[in-house]
């Protein structure tokens, strides 16, 4: 499918994430940061979160309006004044971080932006040739030489930009790769919904934002939820009930046809929504709670990139899974380009008068977005398996080691 047509239906989730949890943990007293996950570290990171989704709840509202008043670009220049306000904000409101100096790694920088360049960009080609183009054979081993010689580089230099280190720890690697599927899986679903409601559905970009409020405002309140809940249940346990909701949610999306009403639709965005609201405050606290004190701006900083890394890599597996299932559902017969594209499809349609073309590729799309969803329901699952196996709960250890110091503390009042 060509996604260079995506101007006209992919909103912007537009996430202004001024500070990280490092930054908004750096203001709340060194003795409550050491608060199991379910204190004040939970609130502070749940507090960021909803700050976070109030971009989710009014980008796709503001991006619809600017595509419907003036044209896609305008959705791009927003982002000027919006990033002048969030640096003025950042030095009126931010004080210096007192964290450890550290050096640059530009070797590890390029070596990391090129190999994940490349690697979405063979994924994203993949769809139109497979492998037999040289321009995809060329991507594929830049993106292998990069990403292998970044590994091998940063556990070599003195100062890598990722200590690669971290992922020694358990929980920060099932944490990180919970992250990775959970920002995999919405990505997809981003991408593949947007086009639903407005080529299946028929609706303006200003409706297809405003489609995307009951996701925005559940992750919005299960954000608070899911943070008061944490002392009780544990990181482990919250991001197994997230992500078993979102898979629920995407499982709902897999029987979406398109003449189906509203209800399933928001069905399925409030399980989805709830499932990342629940997810994202314990996995980020997992994360950051697993990183030593004098590495926490490096687990800040990570925070973010794993979660694009997951939805880039999400829009680009799950782009190309939607493109080549659409061509395949599509009659042999229909002109070669609306076998590429249901946009292109539904123009020609419009052109030429064409009902039949029109309704086969919605029908179309309509089964390779239950693909789509089918293999993002897979990974939200298989983050779910990783989360149970690689976490811990926190509550629990707590309680744990409360429960060995209160026995030790009587033994020695009692004696031997």
């Amino acid at each position: 499918m060509d996604r260079s047509r995506w101007g006209s239906g992919a909103l912007p989730e537009a996430r202004s994430r001024v500070t990280g949890p490092a930054e908004v943990l750096r203001h709340v007293p060194a003795r409550k940061r050491r608060l199991t996950a379910g204190g004040v570290q939970a609130q502070a990171i749940a507090a960021w979160g909803s700050v976070s989704m109030l971009g989710v709840v009014g980008g796709p509202l503001l991006g619809g309006w600017l595509i419907a008043a003036y044209w896609w670009g305008a959705v791009f220049l927003i982002n000027v004044p919006i990033a002048a306000l969030a640096i003025i904000a950042a030095l009126a409101l931010m004080s210096e971080s007192k964290g450890p100096w550290r050096k640059a790694d530009p070797l590890g920088m390029v070596l990391s932006v090129a190999g994940m360049t490349a690697l979405v960009w063979t994924i994203t080609e993949l769809p139109k040739e497979g492998l037999e183009r040289t321009s995809a054979q060329v991507t594929l081993a830049v993106a292998a030489l990069s990403l292998a010689g970044f590994a091998v580089w940063e556990t070599r230099t003195a100062h890598p930009m990722v200590p690669l280190s971290l992922f020694r720890n358990r929980v920060f690697t099932g944490s990180s790769l919970s992250l990775v599927l959970l920002t995999f899986a919405n990505g997809g679903l981003l991408l593949v919904l947007t086009q639903y409601l407005q080529f299946v559905l028929g609706y303006t970009p200003t409706e297809t934002g405003l489609a995307f409020t009951p996701l925005a405002v559940a992750a919005l309140a299960f954000n608070g939820i899911g943070a008061a809940l944490l002392a009780k249940t544990g990181t482990r346990t919250m991001v197994v009930l997230g992500l078993l909701l979102i898979a629920a949610g995407s499982g709902v999306l897999t029987g979406l046809s398109s003449g189906d009403g509203w209800g399933p639709l928001t069905t399925a965005m409030i399980l989805i929504g709830a499932g990342a609201g629940l997810v994202m405050p314990a996995a980020t606290s997992a994360l950051m709670g697993a990183v030593p004190a004098e590495s926490a701006v490096v687990g800040s900083a990570l925070n973010d990139p794993i979660q694009q890394a997951g939805s880039a890599l999400g829009v680009a597996v799950l782009g190309a899974v939607l493109s080549s299932t659409y061509t395949s559902e599509m009659p042999v017969g229909a002109p070669g380009a609306a076998r590429h594209a249901v946009s292109e499809a539904l123009v020609l349609a419009a052109r030429t008068r064409d009902e039949g073309l029109a309704a086969a590729a919605r029908e179309a799309f309509t089964s390779a977005m239950s693909v789509t969803f089918l293999v993002g329901v897979c990974g939200v699952l298989g983050a779910a398996v990783l989360a149970l196996f690689l976490m811990q709960n926190r509550a629990t250890e707590a309680a744990a080691k409360e429960a060995a110091r209160t026995q030790d503390q009587f033994a020695t009042v009692a004696g031997p």
